[in-house]
């Protein structure tokens, strides 16, 4: 497996226009890679640009300035088609709350992207049944995303975010929504699921205790990376 970087950030800053047409600076020029099997943590307070961040990694967002790269792409100059293709072949993303389609079951929920992405339905229903077993879920997979608890149904959405085989994983605060057991558990699943599958992963995250358990953890401070951890 290549030790280059899955995510690459040079020198990104991101900038909005308030109501007021004032400038809010949240990113000031950040620089960060992630390689494949790393699990890095982001933290910081509400409002100090991780989601931001995210955005801008995972491309749905331009930043203002700077170079983000993805499995070797510079996405700099890439076109929406492009961009939207890359982020469907390459990014999973977990967020806080799970965003499954109520309609439908666990196991569709995760076989969906696979069949976006071009699978066929029985390859696709396979690969969701083996992830939803490996997360624990194996007798729920029938089960519409209302009948499963708040863990379950967090499970689910990552399965779904690994369906589609990702290089990079982003999760936005993926625990922030469940109780501190429930939290610690999902968590679990998600950090095993990552490193089995040698997949890059950056974690937005509020409980410290979750972030002790990754390779490398930083936090954003008035729009720039500081590493913890080290003097």
């Amino acid at each position: 497996m290549s030790d280059a970087p899955v995510l690459s950030l040079r020198g990104v800053q991101r900038t909005y226009v308030t109501g007021a047409g004032r400038d809010l600076v949240v990113l000031r020029g950040v620089d960060l890679d992630v390689r494949p099997g790393e699990i890095v943590g982001l933290i910081g307070p509400s409002g100090s640009g991780k989601s931001s961040l995210l955005h801008a990694a995972g491309l749905l967002e331009h930043p203002t300035a700077g170079q983000v790269s993805v499995a070797g792409v510079d996405c700099t100059k890439l076109n929406d088609n492009a961009r939207s293709k890359l982020r469907l072949d390459t990014i999973g993303f977990v967020y806080q709350f799970h965003h499954l389609l109520a309609e439908f079951s666990a196991l569709d929920n995760v076989a969906l992207p696979q069949m976006i992405q071009g699978a066929k339905r029985p390859a696709a229903r396979e690969r969701a049944k083996g992830l939803l077993a490996q997360l624990g879920l194996a007798d729920r997979i029938e089960h519409q995303p209302g009948q499963l608890s708040g863990g379950e149904q967090q499970r689910v959405a990552i399965a779904r975010a690994l369906a589609n085989k990702p290089r990079l994983l982003l999760a936005d605060e993926p625990t922030g929504n469940l109780d501190p057991a429930t939290s610690g558990a999902v968590f679990q699943s998600l950090f095993d699921l990552a490193r089995i599958q040698g997949i890059a992963a950056l974690i937005a995250t509020h409980n410290m205790q979750l972030a002790s358990f990754m390779d490398r953890v930083f936090a954003l401070q008035d729009g720039r990376l500081v590493e913890q951890g080290r003097t």
